[in-house]
């Protein structure tokens, strides 16, 4: 298994095709946004969508950015997007990813990252700890989750 970015592949349009096979809105919302080259407009510039693979298959995806679905907030850098396929799941490879972002992070000298869900239970695994409440572009409540990222090693 590997990480690969997105927009840095060999193959954006094969694994463009991989993305869009997701089940989840959210998926099917960064598909289109991929689709229509616009992910920047949305989540910042520079954004990086990270992809989990074992050979062709995707296994798992999320985005490091400036923005995610809270938005306005000061809080940056957000992990979202975050999807495994039903067949993957109960494995943690999302950790890998968090593994990829973690090295983003410290490369960039991030002390925190964020990532906004409904989910309870499941980025705790992973050394997140919840932060607070905040609405999402819906207004919907969300709860927002913190990655502190250990930058003396």
């Amino acid at each position: 298994m590997q990480v690969i970015e997105y927009f840095s592949c060999d193959r954006p349009e094969y694994w463009l095709s991989q993305i869009g096979k997701s089940d989840w809105e959210a998926g099917k919302f960064l598909h289109e946004l991929l689709s229509k080259k616009i992910l920047s407009d949305i989540v910042g510039e520079h954004p990086k969508v990270l992809m989990l693979t074992d050979g062709d298959e995707l296994i798992s995806f999320c985005t490091y950015s400036e923005k995610d679905d809270i938005q306005p907030t000061p809080l940056t850098p957000w992990m979202g997007f975050v999807y495994t396929f039903p067949q993957y799941r109960g494995h943690r490879y999302v950790g890998r990813l968090f593994q990829e972002i973690e090295k983003i992070a410290k490369a960039e000298n991030v002390h925190d990252i964020f990532i906004s869900t409904n989910h309870t239970g499941l980025y705790e695994k992973y050394g997140c700890e919840f932060y607070q409440m905040m609405n999402d572009v819906n207004d919907e409540p969300s709860r927002v989750y913190r990655k502190h990222m250990d930058n003396d090693n």
